[in-house]
């Protein structure tokens, strides 16, 4: 397992994927998005907030007391999370079919319980957050400012009509 979790941080090295996380990433995307995969994984769209264009990659779906939530599992200092903050939260979800969404950031006394739930049900993530996801609350509670958590919301706003005028559906 430290084999499996050391090539995972190097994935991700200095915070930031690999040029061969990005391509797994971009396989993984179009796996998830084609519906391919477990219910809880999915492609994320959101709009580039200096291109414009849509940027897509995988994500793990945490549910927790009937909500669904995203997880930035390298922290506040990520790309994702800044255009999504850009975009005002709004995003499309694509597993199997699209879905435009509302991403409302969850606040960091909140993320607690929800941070433990991501990590039972994204293994992947485990090598990047610095707690076991068998650990107390209390741990959590110590980190729970340093890793974004999103509420899904549903949301009749389409990505791509709203940012480019595009009224196909296709962003």
């Amino acid at each position: 397992m430290k084999l499996y979790d050391d090539y995972l941080r190097w994935l991700y090295r200095g915070g930031r994927p690999s040029w061969f996380a990005r391509v797994q990433n971009r396989l993984s995307a179009i796996a998830f998005a084609a519906g391919i995969a477990p219910r809880r994984v999915a492609e994320l769209q959101v709009r580039g907030r200096r291109t414009g264009r849509v940027i897509r990659f995988p994500v793990v779906i945490a549910d927790y007391k009937g909500g669904r939530y995203l997880v930035s599992m390298l922290g506040d200092d990520v790309n994702w999370v800044r255009n999504l903050r850009a975009a005002g939260g709004r995003a499309v979800l694509r597993h199997g079919r699209r879905e435009a969404v509302r991403l409302q950031e969850v606040s960091a006394p909140d993320r607690v319980p929800i941070l433990r739930r991501y990590l039972q049900v994204a293994p992947g993530a485990r090598p990047h957050i610095p707690v076991d996801r068998r650990a107390p609350l209390a741990d959590f509670e110590r980190i729970s400012h340093d890793y974004p958590v999103f509420r899904i919301l549903p949301q009749s706003w389409d990505l791509s009509t709203a940012t480019s005028g595009n009224s196909s559906g296709e962003p």
